[in-house]
């Protein structure tokens, strides 16, 4: 099987706003999407040369890049009218399926932290770029 981006499959819940999961559609020609490293350990070394190290809980970032005329630019345009009406967060949950290599993503507990509100306007119209900040992004097999 074929390791292309093409077969990811993303449905977002934003509950009051799409109560029903809505899958995005419509993605940049190169891009689908980002997810940044995670830090989940942190260390610290004593005077004496002996490291100690603990778990620490961290968000995920992971950013999605839309072609300017998908039809799932509106998604994110009303969660963010949503946000600025009601002056409030309003949570997501998602999941990511990756047909290529068998696996699924659960997206917990997103926060829109990144939106754009208008397309880079070049020749052709730039992508879209939106961040979500995730309490946690979890894998298990597809």
């Amino acid at each position: 099987m074929a390791i292309t981006g093409a077969s990811a499959i993303i449905a977002l819940t934003i509950p009051p706003i799409f109560p029903a999961s809505v899958q995005l559609q419509g993605f940049a020609a190169d891009d689908v999407f980002d997810t940044d490293t995670i830090e989940i350990v942190e260390t610290v070394m004593g005077v004496d040369g002996i490291m100690s190290a603990g778990y620490v809980a961290v968000p995920v970032q992971q950013s999605y890049a839309l072609q300017a005329d998908s039809p799932s630019v509106a998604v994110f345009d009303a969660w963010y009218m949503a946000m600025i009406a009601a002056q409030d967060n309003f949570f997501a949950s998602g999941v990511v399926i990756i047909k290529a290599v068998g696996k699924k993503y659960a997206l917990t507990k997103g926060a829109l932290t990144s939106y754009k509100p208008v397309p880079d306007t070049k020749k052709l119209l730039q992508p879209m770029r939106y961040r979500i900040t995730w309490q946690s992004i979890l894998p298990a097999p597809a």
